[in-house]
Formats: structure tokens, C-alpha cells, sequence
């Protein structure tokens, strides 16, 4: 089992190293870490954000547990040389498309959402969000118009096999929990959406033991904070998701705490290749200062645990070790606490 940790800028080395310490005690037979640079680290180092010796790490590998990318000295860079670039290369290059953003809330920490603990207390969603096409990925650019004013453009699209695949990973999701799927649109506004509820449509067919409903992007985020309970798997675009799954994290208590998977069509000898990663950003205010909370990155090597490795017994170790940890008080920063990240990993490890 080879697994390609990418620690990359910010706070990612320190939750990253976090989350490695757990798999470390896990004490896994044949198990190969394979250390590679991404975002601004390895631009300063190799001129550009994911070099080819980073990606054959990845293609070499059975899963790749990443941190974050994303630094400041790098901003002035030309779009295609900036940190960002290194996890949608990734995504690109290794045919990543379907995103799982798991967001529930832990016994205790009802208290720490947004929104009122009787709520949050109802919260356990899986969003599964498209990640190869939309706007992240469709020509752009700048131009003047004839009257001289500057103007921005990004080209926003999704070819009907794109929408089917990633239907086919929600509607399988939800027929492994609940069996209620959410698929969000601006069908009212965009062509792009109202072919993606067509072929969402067609796709239902597939699946007659799961009850689809459909909601516009505005409504669906109202809905998360009005009662996020009657979601049970939302199924969206690249755009979309990446707000609605931000927006989640802080209907759960924290950014800090939600995972995330990136599956495409390549299997490995035990399971789905992925990467994963914490949702939060690089966070450079607080890089290096020991405040960062690593259980979204432990969390997301739970889900490489489940979903690459095929370890569900250690990815449910892993989890009910951060729950414990969680449920005994022991809370960073972002969750009104005093833990440092050091302090956090050696709770989950001390559960575990």
C-alpha cells in the first residue's frame, strides 16, 4: 500500500503531519509513504506548483493524502504558475471528479454551529460535488471592450457524460444511506444547469429505490440553515459545491472538521484511487504557530482508510477516536478551546 503525502503551503504540513502520526499507529503491513511537494513550495523549489516528479508520485500510488496550497508571496504569479493550480492539475491530470464531502455533527458539539443546537443536532449530509468541469475549469480570460472598459469572462459548461457519471456516484451514495437524493441547479437562469437536471433525470431511472428531488443553488442554501436535517446526499456542480460545502462546515461547528474525497474511475489492488483532504484552505495567518485543527485532515485519511485502502474497520477506529476526543472537550481554537495542533493529534491518538 503506497500512499503519496502532499503536505503542501500553509497549515497543511503541520494537520498533515497529524494525520500521519494516526496512520503511523495504525501500524499497517506494508506500508509505503512517499513524501511530494505541491502549491508554493514546490513552485519555489521547482519553478512550478506540480512538477512531473509530483506527478508521477501521484500516478505511482495507491491513494494521496494532501494538506493545502495556497501562499500570499505567490499571488502575483501568471494564473497557470499560482499554488491553486497544484490540486486542480491533480483533479485533471488524474481523472478526479467526484468529490464526497461528508458534513455531521459530533455528540457535544452541537453547540459550536451556527445555527441553534436543536438544528444541528439533525445534521448528517453527504454532498457529492462535481469536480472536472463548470467554470473552475472552462476557458477565461480578460479583454477590453470597443469602449475601452476591461472586462472578465469565464466560460461555464458540462457535456451530458460529465453529468451522468457524477449522477451515477450520487445516486449510488444515497442508496447506501437514506435514500433521499438533492440535486442542485439554477435550471431558472443557466443552460448549463437545465441540461444537468435533464440528465439527472434520465439517470433516476436507474435508481427507482431513491426518492430525487431537485432544488435551485438559492434555495438549497437557505435550506441548509433553515433545516439541514432533511438533507440526506445533495449532488451539484463545481461551483455550487464548493460554496454549499463550505457553508456546511459552519452549520457543523467548523471548517476545521469536515474531510473530503476526490474519486475518479481508477482502481487500485484494494479499492478506489482518491486523494484527500481537509476542505479549509492553507490559513497562512496562522501557519506555524501551532493553532490549526487537524481533525478534518485525520478525518480525511479515515475516508482513505475506507474508500483506497479498504481498512473499514481502521477508518471506523479513526473516526470514533476523533469523535471521543471531541466529545471529551478537547477543542482547538476555531472551536472556542485552547488544544494546539499538536495537543489534538496526541488526543486522537491516545483514544485510539
Amino acid at each position: 500500500m503506497r500512499i503519496a503525502v502532499m503536505a503542501g503551503d500553509g497549515i497543511g504540513p503541520e494537520v498533515t503531519a497529524e494525520a500521519v502520526r494516526v496512520l503511523e499507529a495504525l501500524a499497517l503491513p506494508e506500508l509505503e509513504l512517499v513524501e511530494a511537494e505541491v502549491g508554493g513550495a514546490a513552485y519555489k523549489r521547482h519553478g512550478h506548483p506540480l512538477p512531473e516528479v509530483t506527478l508521477e508520485a501521484a500516478r505511482s500510488s495507491d491513494a494521496i493524502l494532501f494538506g493545502a496550497v495556497g501562499d500570499p508571496s505567490c499571488d502575483a504569479l501568471e494564473r497557470r504558475l499560482r499554488p491553486e493550480q497544484a490540486i486542480l492539475g491533480l483533479r485533471r491530470e488524474l481523472g478526479l471528479f467526484a468529490n464526497l464531502r461528508p458534513a455531521k455533527v459530533f455528540p457535544g458539539l452541537e453547540g459550536a454551529s451556527a445555527l441553534r443546537p436543536e438544528i444541528a443536532r439533525a445534521i448528517d449530509l453527504l454532498i457529492v460535488r462535481e469536480l472536472n468541469g463548470d467554470v473552475y475549469f472552462g476557458d477565461k480570460g480578460t479583454r477590453r471592450l470597443d469602449d475601452g472598459r476591461r472586462q472578465g469572462w469565464d466560460l461555464m459548461s458540462y457535456a451530458e457524460d460529465e453529468v451522468r457519471r457524477i449522477a451515477h456516484v450520487a445516486f449510488r451514495a444515497a442508496q447506501g444511506r437514506r435514500r433521499r437524493l438533492t440535486s442542485v441547479d439554477k435550471a431558472n437562469v443557466l443552460e448549463t444547469s437545465q441540461l444537468w437536471r435533464d440528465v439527472v433525470c434520465e439517470v433516476a431511472a436507474d435508481y427507482p429505490d431513491v426518492a430525487l428531488e431537485h432544488l435551485y443553488v438559492d434555495n438549497a442554501a437557505m435550506q441548509l440553515v433553515r433545516d439541514p436535517g432533511q438533507f440526506d446526499v445533495i449532488v451539484t456542480g463545481n461551483l455550487f459545491g464548493d460554496i454549499l460545502s463550505d457553508q456546511a462546515s459552519m452549520c457543523v461547528g467548523s471548517i476545521g472538521l469536515l474531510a473530503s474525497a476526490a474519486l475518479g474511475e481508477r482502481r487500485t489492488a484494494h479499492g478506489a484511487f482518491g486523494l484527500y483532504e481537509p476542505i479549509h484552505g492553507s490559513a497562512p495567518d496562522i501557519a506555524g504557530q501551532n493553532r490549526a485543527n487537524p481533525m478534518a485532515a485525520i478525518l480525511s485519511l479515515a475516508m482513505l482508510l475506507r474508500h483506497s485502502l479498504g481498512l473499514e474497520g481502521e477508518a471506523r477506529r479513526v473516526e470514533a477516536a476523533v469523535a471521543r476526543a471531541l466529545g471529551d472537550g478537547v477543542r482547538g481554537a476555531d472551536l472556542g478551546g485552547s488544544a494546539g495542533t499538536r495537543a489534538l493529534g496526541d488526543a486522537v491518538l491516545e483514544r485510539l
